[in-house]
Parts: C-alpha cells; structure tokens; sequence
C-alpha cells in the first residue's frame, strides 16, 4: 500500500504534480527498476513509491538532503525549527554560501538550509547564479510550513524500508547498469520555448542544446537495447523535431506554470509527454 503522505518536500520549478494522472496512465504495470536520473521534486517518485528505485540529480544540494532525509530526519526537524521567517534572518542565511562559513556546514546544516530558503523565498523558485549562488528573493509569506514533520518522516520511511539508491551525478553515468526490465522516467530541465522563457538553472553549468541531444542520443540506446523509457519537456520546435521518428510517441498535456520570474509567463502552457513504447490495452 503506498503512502499518500510521501510527497514532494520542496516546491520546484516543473514539478509534476499536477500531471500526474496523466503521467500514471502512461507508466508501465509491470517494471522491474525505476530510474529517474533528473529527480528534481521527486513527484513521480513518491507518487509511484517503487520498492527498488535508483534516482539521481546534478544538484548536489538537493541530494544531500535527501541523504539527510533519509539518514538523519531528527537532526533536519530540529535544525529546521531554528529559522525564522523575517528578511534580514532569510538574507543571512541567503549570503551563506558567499561565505567561507558555507563550507563549514555540516550536511543536516545545508539541508536544513536549502528547506528553509525553498520555503521561504519569493515563489519557492530554487535558482542559483553562474557562481553557484543562491539568488532568490525574501517571498514575505505569512506563515509558510518551514517544519512539515509528518511529511519528512513519511519521505525518510519510504527511503529506507525501499531499496532506493541516491546518486549525484551526470545523467548519462546514473543509468549505467539498467536493464531490459528497466523503466525510466526522464524529467530533464525543459528547452525554453523561447529566449525570454529560460531562467538560471538549479546547478551552476545548466543544461544545454547540446545536453539535450545528448539526452535525445541516451534514449535512442536505450531503446535499442529493449528499455521502456518516459519523457517530460516543453513543446518547443527543436523538441519536438528531435524526437519527431516512427519509434517514438508524443502526447501534447496542457499544466499550469506559478514558477517564473515574469508573472505574465504564468500560466496554462503546452508540453510533451514522449514514450518508446505502447500503451497496455488492459489497464
């Protein structure tokens, strides 16, 4: 039985829960591992709950609390109920990481950190500068849920009782090792669908067009070698010609976006959900 307390413990830019029952209808039954090798928010994942799942992300940050989620949730609840959310105290832990005090935290210290300032900001946009800084703005929220216990617990069981493995590394190398009886969700950082729609990324080097073809080649591998994979990404031109072949399917899904740094960006936008593989009839 899963959980329906284990859900996603940070607001991130394209998360997915809006699209999960669309996203569910197009999932597998029967998968042996699950890969997710952009986790981001992990709303599929925790939405899924696989019993054996090998998950990764570039972001280190976000990593590391996951770990610390999983191996040590006393210690990220109490560090948590420590922040205050005033604007001067946000800005001071803000500038941290412009600090050489930043490289003295402890892990459950950074953790707790990035939680806060997710909580905290304007719009719980996570975006760092070109030099890894964290650069978004004090939200000036009311009461935000700083300390949500009873999902940091959920999240931690459901780490531990699954055989979940957390990687932190390039996409590529996360899936070495997967299987025909493999399923893989990519959710990989979308392809503006425009010069004015992308913003600074979640890690210092962002990802590229190049990264992008590079994802597009992954997956044409991974179909040759028989594993069923799934994609999210914008429906932008260049997109869709890149995975415009008689293998692959594509299916248009409408969300509403409250991430941007343009409130007139917001708003209902079309993406691409594109699979290589058919859809059971008897679902």
């Amino acid at each position: 039985m899963k959980n329906k307390v284990v859900q996603p413990v940070l607001k991130w830019a394209g998360g997915k829960r809006q699209l999960l029952p669309k996203i569910k209808k197009l999932i597998p039954k029967n998968i042996g591992t699950y890969y997710e090798p952009f986790l981001g928010g992990g709303a599929v994942l925790f939405s899924l709950q696989p019993g054996h799942a090998i998950v990764n992300d570039n972001n280190t940050e976000l990593i590391n609390m996951y770990d610390v989620i999983k191996n040590n949730v006393d210690a990220i609840i109490l560090d948590l109920r420590k922040h205050r959310n005033e604007a001067d105290y946000f800005y001071k832990i803000r500038g941290l990481d412009r600090t050489p005090q930043y490289n003295e935290m402890n892990n459950v210290q950074r953790a707790s950190r990035l939680i806060y300032l997710n909580k905290t900001c304007y719009n719980g946009l996570f975006r760092v500068n070109k030099n890894g800084e964290f650069n978004v703005p004090f939200g000036r929220y009311k009461n935000p849920n700083i300390v949500n216990e009873t999902v940091l617990r959920a999240v931690s069981n459901y780490l531990n009782t699954g055989r979940i493995e957390l990687l932190n590394m390039d996409f590529e190398q996360a899936l070495i090792g997967c299987k025909h009886s493999s399923f893989v969700y990519f959710d990989p950082p979308y392809y503006p669908v425009s010069d004015s729609s992308n913003f600074t990324g979640y890690t210092v080097n962002g990802f590229t067009k190049e990264d992008q073809i590079r994802l597009k080649s992954l997956c044409d591998k991974l179909t040759d070698k028989g594993v069923r994979w799934l994609l999210s990404n914008s429906s932008s031109p260049f997109i869709i010609s890149l995975y415009n072949s008689k293998k692959y399917h594509i299916d248009y899904v409408t969300a509403n976006r409250s991430i941007s740094s343009n409130p007139d960006a917001r708003g209902e936008v079309k993406e691409v959900l594109i699979r290589n593989y058919e859809i059971e009839t008897n679902r």
